[in-house]
C-alpha cells in the first residue's frame, strides 16, 4: 500500500534540508507517525540545489552544522573554516544515514497545492505527480532562499547557447574553457561564482544591476590542534551560541564606536575585515541602527576595494552608493574584486548601459552587441515567503494564503498563520531566520513547533490556529524593530524589493535570535495562550 492511500500522518514534514531532516528525526524520536516529502531526488535543501562552483557559507563550519547529538559532534571533522558545498552536503547525507532519515522520505515529490478539511481536521497536499498525502499537522520546511526567479528580459527564451542557473547548477559540473561567458547577477551566488569562471573563460563578462559590499573570506583548514580545542569546547560554544544574537559565539563590540578613539575603531575594523565575511556586518553595536557610524564602516570598506581593483573607473562602478553598508547582506568572496584586473574579465553597469534584449548569440544592451556561449543567471530568489506562496494554500473555510498575504505576510512568531490550522512555517517570515545561524536556528524551531504537536495530542486538541490579535500585533513588532534600523533604508530582498509588485516590508525578524528565542519560550511555557486550541 503506497503511504498517501493510508490514514492520515501525525505530521508531513515539506523539505529535506537542515530544518527539515532535523524535523523529521525528532518527530520519529518522539513516536509520530511522520513523513517527509521533498521536491529533489536527495537530502540537502539549499545546498543539493546550489551546486555552483564557490558556492561557501559564510558562517564558519564548527558553528554551521547540528548540535543535538554529542557523537555527532565529537565524531565529524569539518576540513575547512568556511565549508563549500561538496562538504556540507557530504554532512547532512551522512546525518541522513546516520540516523536512517530517508525512510521516512518520499523524494522528487515538488508539493504544489495544500487543503484544510476544517470538519476532519486534516490537510490533504498534492503533488506535482499527482500524489496526494494526508496528515493532521503539516510543517513547511521550504526554506527562505528556494524560489528561484529567472529575470524578464526581452528575448531571453531566444539564447541558443548553454543557459545556467546558480540556484539548479548541474549534478555533473559544467566546463568553461575556450568559453565567452555572461553572469547577470552580483549578489551572493554571482560573487562566488565569478573568480572561478574568470581563470577558465576565455571571456567573462559580468551584468552588475545593483553593487553590493563583499568581504574576503580568509578560509584555511582547520588545525590537529584547533580540531582538538573545538572537540573540547563545543559543549561551551554552544551555549554561548543558544541565546547569542545571530546563533553563533561572536558578538559585537560592547562599546559604541563613537566612544572609541579613532585607533581602537580602526583597529576594530582591521579585526573583523580580516576576520571574514558577515562578521563585518557586526563590528559596533550601533552601526545598523547609527548612520554617521555605519558611514564609518562603509568608507572603510570602500578603501579596501579601491586597493584591490585597478581602475578607478571600474572600483567606483563596483562601490555600492544606493544604501547603508550591512542593510544588503555582506557577501563573502575569494578574489572577486581582484578579478576586475585579469584582461579577460569585464564589467557591465546595468544602471548606467541596461541590457534591451538577449538574443540567440549574446546580449545586446544599449551601447554595444556582447556575443556568448554561456549564460548564467545568478538573479535570486523570492525569498522569504516564495516558496509558501508558489503552493496553492487553502486553510480553514477555503481561506487562501496569497489573499491573506497580499498586503505583506501577517505571521505569529513567523509558525503560526491566523486561518491555517495545524500548519506550521520554519526559518520564514516573521523569524530571524537569514539574520542568524540558520542550522541552530533548525533545532530551535522544529523542537518549538513539535512540543506545539505534542501538546495537542496529549491534550486531544484536534486544531491549533495562530490568533488574528497576537499575529497583528507580531508583525507589528516586526516592523517596529526593523524601522530602529537603518535596514529599511535598503531595496533589498529582505523587503521584496528585488519581485516587482511584492508588498515592501522587512521580512525577518531582527530583533536578534536571543530575543526571539525567548518570546517563542514565554509562549510555550504559559501553555500557547496566543493560539486557539480546539478539543
Amino acid at each position: 500500500m503506497h503511504p498517501e492511500q493510508g490514514s492520515p500522518f501525525d505530521v508531513i514534514i515539506i523539505g529535506a534540508g537542515f530544518a527539515g531532516l532535523y524535523g523529521v528525526h525528532q518527530a520519529a524520536k518522539a513516536g509520530l507517525n511522520v513523513l517527509g516529502l521533498e521536491a529533489g531526488e536527495g537530502v540537502g535543501g539549499t545546498w543539493f540545489w546550489n551546486r555552483y562552483p564557490g558556492a561557501r557559507c559564510d558562517v564558519e563550519s564548527v558553528d554551521y552544522s547540528y548540535s543535538f547529538d554529542e557523537d555527532l559532534q565529537q565524531s565529524w571533522a569539518w576540513t575547512e573554516r568556511f565549508a563549500a558545498q561538496p562538504e556540507i552536503l557530504a554532512y547532512i547525507n551522512h546525518v541522513a544515514d546516520r540516523f536512517d532519515l530517508r525512510r521516512h522520505y518520499r523524494f522528487n515529490q515538488r508539493v504544489t497545492a495544500a487543503t484544510f478539511d476544517d470538519d476532519a481536521a486534516v490537510w490533504t497536499l498534492r503533488t506535482e505527480s499527482g500524489h496526494e498525502f494526508r496528515s493532521q499537522f503539516v510543517v513547511f520546511a521550504t526554506g527562505c532562499l528556494s524560489a528561484p526567479i529567472k529575470p524578464n528580459i526581452p528575448g531571453i527564451e531566444s539564447f541558443a547557447g548553454e543557459e545556467l542557473f546558480t540556484a539548479r547548477w548541474p549534478e555533473e559540473g559544467v566546463g568553461f574553457a575556450g568559453k565567452r561567458v555572461g553572469v547577470i547577477g552580483t549578489g551572493s551566488s554571482g560573487i562566488q561564482v565569478a573568480p572561478i569562471i574568470a581563470r577558465e573563460a576565455e571571456a567573462l563578462t559580468v551584468f552588475q544591476r545593483s553593487a553590493n559590499f563583499s568581504v574576503p573570506v580568509p578560509n584555511r583548514p582547520w588545525t590537529d590542534a584547533e580540531q582538538s580545542e573545538i572537540r573540547a569546547t563545543y559543549r561551551q560554544r554552544r551555549e554561548n551560541s543558544y541565546y547569542a544574537p545571530a546563533a553563533t559565539p561572536h558578538r559585537s563590540l560592547q562599546t559604541k564606536a563613537l566612544e572609541l578613539t579613532a585607533e581602537e575603531r580602526a583597529r576594530a575594523l582591521e579585526d573583523r575585515w580580516n576576520g571574514g565575511g558577515v562578521l563585518f556586518n557586526k563590528v559596533f553595536p550601533d552601526q545598523n541602527s547609527d548612520l554617521a557610524v555605519n558611514e564609518l564602516v562603509r568608507e572603510f570598506a570602500v578603501a579596501k576595494i579601491r586597493a584591490k581593483v585597478d581602475d578607478p573607473a571600474v572600483a567606483d562602478d563596483l562601490i555600492p552608493y544606493d544604501h547603508p553598508i550591512g542593510t544588503k547582506r555582506i557577501c563573502t568572496d575569494s578574489g572577486y574584486y581582484e578579478m576586475f584586473n585579469r584582461p579577460n574579465v569585464s564589467l557591465v553597469n546595468l544602471r548606467r548601459e541596461a541590457i534591451e534584449e538577449v538574443t540567440p548569440t549574446g546580449i545586446r544592451t544599449a551601447d554595444r552587441f556582447i556575443e556568448l556561449d554561456t549564460l548564467i543567471y545568478a538573479t535570486g530568489f523570492d525569498a522569504m515567503t516564495g516558496a509558501l506562496l508558489r503552493i496553492d494554500l487553502h486553510g480553514a473555510h477555503g481561506a487562501r494564503l496569497g489573499d491573506l498575504w497580499a498586503d505583506g505576510p501577517v505571521t505569529y512568531l513567523g509558525f503560526g498563520i491566523p486561518g491555517f490550522p495545524n500548519m506550521f512555517s520554519v526559518n520564514s517570515v516573521g523569524t530571524p531566520s537569514v539574520m542568524a545561524n540558520m542550522v541552530l536556528h533548525s533545532e530551535q524551531q522544529l523542537d518549538w513547533v513539535l512540543a506545539l504537536v505534542e501538546h495537542c495530542r496529549a491534550q486531544g486538541i484536534r486544531k491549533a490556529v495562530a490568533r488574528a490579535e497576537a499575529a497583528a500585533t507580531w508583525t507589528d513588532h516586526l516592523v517596529e524593530v526593523a524601522e530602529g534600523t537603518l535596514f529599511v533604508k535598503a531595496d533589498s530582498w529582505y523587503m521584496g524589493a528585488n519581485i516587482e509588485g511584492k508588498k515592501r516590508v522587512f521580512m525577518p525578524y531582527i530583533g536578534g535570535f536571543d530575543n526571539y528565542r525567548r518570546y517563542c519560550d514565554e509562549e510555550r511555557d504559559n501553555g500557547y495562550p496566543s493560539f486557539e486550541l480546539t478539543a
